[in-house]
């Protein structure tokens, strides 16, 4: 029997972690390079970082302390460096959910982990949001012949290079030791499993067919 379904915990709570001390028994203190390793603006290395960049990952929480992190990718450098202290996220085409944006009117605090395919290290950000409108700005970020309706404009508080560890040992970037997907239900299948929906799983699946042929992704 589950232990949760009996009220019980999967752990011992005598093993609770609950103040710094005892989570400091467990890890050893970073290195001087880590612990001074946080800007508040970007260098050199940070916007040739961002330029190369053609995924990011936007965390945000609304005022209920609710987490979402969202996915985001375009052409490498999609993110526009407006100044040393400033990025715009243009809002492309999606599922019209809003999230991140919801939050941002709630919460306004975000942050950024920019991917370079090929590279086990990342950049995070954090910072301010604000959403915007300004046509001359969404001008300045087309694909596709086409301007963002929205765009995400970020003023950083704190921007710092994370080392690739966790990328290596996922091995994300070596196709040959990536996981076996046989058997993993289109997203198509499990909207129709999960949701109640307006569409057949044939018209979805069709629908979702012209994104991979870049037919739809603007």
């Amino acid at each position: 029997m589950n232990p949760a379904a009996l009220g019980q915990p999967f752990f011992d709570p005598r093993h609770l972690i609950t103040s710094v001390d005892e989570l400091r028994s467990f890890v050893d203190p970073p290195r001087p390079a880590q612990l001074t390793k946080v800007m508040q603006s970007l260098d050199l290395h940070c916007r040739r970082w961002i330029e190369r960049s053609p995924f990011i990952v936007v965390s945000s929480v609304d005022a209920g302390g609710r987490m979402d992190l969202s996915p985001k990718g375009d052409e490498p450098g999609f993110v526009r460096i407006l100044d040393e202290r400033t990025l715009a996220v243009p809002d492309r085409p999606g599922n019209r959910r809003l999230d991140t944006m919801l939050n941002v009117l709630e919460r306004p605090q975000v942050g950024l982990m920019f991917i370079v395919p090929g590279r086990g290290e990342v950049l995070r950000v954090s910072g301010t949001c604000q959403i915007v409108s300004d046509p001359e700005l969404l001008g300045t970020m087309k694909a596709g012949g086409r301007a963002p309706t929205l765009a995400l404009v970020v003023t950083i508080d704190e921007v710092m290079f994370h080392c690739g560890k966790s990328v290596i040992r996922s091995k994300l970037w070596s196709p040959e030791q990536w996981p076996d997907v046989e058997g993993l239900a289109s997203y198509a299948q499990c909207l129709i499993d999960q949701t109640a929906s307006d569409e057949s799983l044939e018209q979805m699946e069709t629908r979702f067919a012209t994104w991979h042929e870049g037919n739809e992704l603007y």
